[in-house]
């Protein structure tokens, strides 16, 4: 029962089990929940939710790992908590809201930074064998897209 939950909480409730491209798919489910606390302007959710995703995905993940190859595609809570971090800043300093053009900007921002894995995100996915490098460099992809969102609608006004 255990691993059965933690393969469901670590593909996001299936989420992970897309044919292609599940770590999109996987941003892409977190964006309901992105858009609640966004909708609410609540800084404390939003942290406690990446801490949350961050310390259940790297439980589940840990679990998973036992049963399938270093970071497989079925686990995408990764994302989901890379997904959520994309929007701490923007949100900090009152530039995030709900709507879709925000909401897509941190979603296109997050998945470019989670694809090209820029250091220290390369390191945790190359040198970091287990489930706190799989978390880890989506959590630095997050915070790369978070900066890069914020001075985008910093600028755009």
């Amino acid at each position: 029962m255990y691993k059965k939950l933690c393969f469901l909480i670590a593909s996001f409730f299936g989420v992970g089990y897309a044919p292609k491209a599940s770590g999109t798919f996987g941003s892409l489910a977190a964006l309901p929940l992105c858009w609640y606390l966004l909708r609410y302007h609540s800084l404390d959710a939003l942290y406690i939710a990446i801490a949350l995703v961050f310390i259940i995905g790297w439980i589940a993940t840990r679990k998973v790992l036992k049963y399938t190859k270093p970071d497989p595609s079925l686990v995408v809570i990764d994302e989901v908590a890379g997904q959520l971090t994309s929007f701490t800043l923007p949100l900090y300093y009152g530039l995030a809201n709900a709507q879709w053009l925000c909401l897509l900007g941190g979603f296109i921002l997050f998945r470019f930074f989670d694809i090209v894995k820029i250091w220290p995100a390369s390191y945790f996915d190359k040198k970091v064998h287990n489930a706190f490098g799989v978390m880890a460099d989506d959590i630095v992809a997050g915070i790369y897209a978070a900066a890069t969102l914020t001075l985008f609608l910093h600028v755009l006004g």
